[in-house]
């Protein structure tokens, strides 16, 4: 790999300081939630627990049905660590999975079928440019590395994953790798909040948003090909 090759372009190095910097106020969130009283938390974990499965159902379907469209997944995140603990992460992901499934999807059998307004807006996005062409230089690789820190909307990489050639197997397990560290990171600052979690946590939110950041790292150091 030659050195012009090596260095970081200047579209990834804003992806990767803007990746290092969320990192920092993840953890120093995660910190604070665990020196921190939190006694009316507590409480809302304990009226979680209380409910039974149907609210543990009622959050899984919300959560999936609510982020296939362009609503941040942050606040169902945080949210499954406060309410869940734990077992939060597996809430999680098996919901933002859903939704990114679902999503793909519809718009890419709408794109296909009946060409419309909606998409072409998507396509118009300020944001969906730079995505778009990190998904046709790495294909299915680019959906991991986009989803290791969320330095693009979720529903976005959603969408230009089925705008470009990316198969959906590759996707979903891209989509399943990428997604784990930072959802992983971001369920134990939820946890954290409750102040009933191990500082330990801390060391491995930390660990979790680090292997994110250096993910993207390490794609965005690779050479790209255009695909067609």
């Amino acid at each position: 790999m030659s050195d012009n090759e090596s260095r970081l372009r200047p579209g990834d190095r804003a992806l990767v300081v803007r990746a290092a910097i969320g990192g920092v106020v993840v953890l120093a969130l995660v910190v604070a939630g665990l020196m921190l009283p939190h006694p009316g938390i507590a409480t809302v974990r304990g009226w979680a627990e209380s409910t039974g499965t149907w609210f543990v159902v009622l959050f899984l379907v919300a959560h999936t049905v609510v982020t296939v469209f362009p609503i941040p997944r942050t606040f169902f995140t945080v949210s499954a660590g406060v309410l869940f603990g734990p077992m939060g992460i597996l809430l999680c992901m098996v919901a933002s999975t859903a939704a990114a499934v679902i999503a793909f999807v519809a718009v890419r059998a709408v794109d296909e079928r009946h060409p419309s307004a909606v998409l072409a807006r998507i396509r118009e996005h300020r944001a969906y440019v730079p995505v778009a062409a990190r998904l046709r230089a790495r294909g299915w690789l680019a959906v991991g590395s986009l989803r290791l820190i969320a330095v693009a909307p979720f529903s976005l990489v959603n969408y230009a994953s089925a705008l470009s050639p990316v198969c959906l197997w590759p996707y979903l397990a891209a989509t399943v790798a990428g997604l784990a560290p930072g959802t992983i990171a971001v369920v134990l600052l939820g946890d954290a909040l409750t102040g009933e979690s191990s500082p330990w946590l801390v060391v491995v939110s930390g660990a979790l948003m680090a292997v994110g950041i250096a993910g993207l790292l390490v794609d965005a150091r690779l050479p790209a090909s255009e695909k067609a």
